[in-house]
């Protein structure tokens, strides 16, 4: 049962699922019916909405509408949800939320846990780096977003959720090759580096902090956040990971740190679409929950404006 207009429920669909045809499918109409009613939609609206290739994608119109289709999602699921017994959510529709891969890999699945116990929502999680979290929602793609940015997005609320603490790491065998003389620029450009993806600067950054410049040292993209903490391990090159991520190999002592006296915080906060929903406080509640035992408090965190 949809209580949002046809036309929105298709134009949604189509982006969630990819194409016209695995939205027809979700509809239970035609692919013919899906096309129809999005012609209609850009009709009355004068602006194009998608660009029809695999997977579908919004125009920079259909951004700004799918912004505004997210948090009605979520309202319809919580009114059909006062008719039925229990107040259980009315659909399985998931819930999109973007997030890095750090806090996914850290504290995020117990948070999700808690909430589909509690409330039975399913999630759909998209992973981006904590510096671009916010451009999935900026686009609509999300109703939600864990980053490292504290200034709201128009229309969205925004609360801290603690610090994430990064330690510089490497194999013993490693930093005694590498380091044993000192994090100096001359160590740092000789020595590979281990970074998730393009998008990753905590190790330019924390290189950039020690040296006061711009170096560009032998690197190696690894895109999983529990595969950094192998790769260091067998001496591939030193990079950044999560305290809580690293904690049992310093125990064991197949990883260092690169300097016990020097890391990153990253201030993590999470922002949504600004209307007043059960739903997205719950998340909210949650997700704070699941921080203040995963993350450092951050009492020097900035408040949001």
């Amino acid at each position: 049962m949809d209580l949002i207009h046809p036309q929105l429920a298709a134009f949604a669909a189509v982006l969630e699922e990819g194409s016209f045809e695995a939205a027809a499918r979700r509809l239970s109409v035609t692919p013919s019916a899906v096309s129809q009613r999005i012609k209609a939609l850009e009709d009355r609206l004068g602006q194009v909405l998608l660009v029809r290739q695999t997977p579908c994608r919004p125009t920079p119109a259909g951004e700004r509408l799918l912004r505004r289709v997210r948090p009605m999602q979520a309202l319809q699921a919580e009114a059909l949800a006062d008719f039925l017994p229990g107040g259980q959510p009315g659909h399985a529709l998931p819930l999109a939320i973007a997030v890095n891969d750090d806090s996914l890999d850290t504290w995020l699945v117990s948070a999700l846990a808690l909430l589909h116990q509690r409330h039975g929502y399913v999630f759909d999680i998209r992973v981006d780096d904590q510096d671009h979290t916010l451009d999935l929602l900026r686009d609509g793609s999300v109703i939600g977003a864990v980053s490292a940015h504290a200034k709201p997005l128009q229309g969205c609320n925004v609360q801290a959720l603690g610090v994430m603490r990064y330690h510089a790491i490497a194999a013993p065998d490693f930093w005694a090759r590498h380091f044993s003389a000192g994090l100096n620029a001359a160590a740092f450009t000789a020595a590979p580096m281990i970074v998730f993806n393009r998008k990753d600067a905590l190790q330019w950054r924390f290189m950039r902090r020690l040296t006061r410049a711009r170096l560009s040292p032998p690197t190696h993209y690894i895109p999983t956040s529990k595969g950094f903490i192998e790769a260091a391990a067998r001496g591939l090159g030193w990079c950044m990971a999560p305290e809580s991520l690293v904690a049992p190999a310093l125990r064991e002592g197949t990883l260092r740190l690169l300097d016990p006296t020097r890391w990153l915080d990253v201030p993590l906060y999470w922002q949504h679409a600004a209307v007043r929903s059960s739903t997205l406080q719950q998340v909210t509640q949650a997700l704070r929950e699941a921080c203040a035992s995963a993350l450092r408090p951050g009492l020097n965190l900035p408040e949001p404006p």
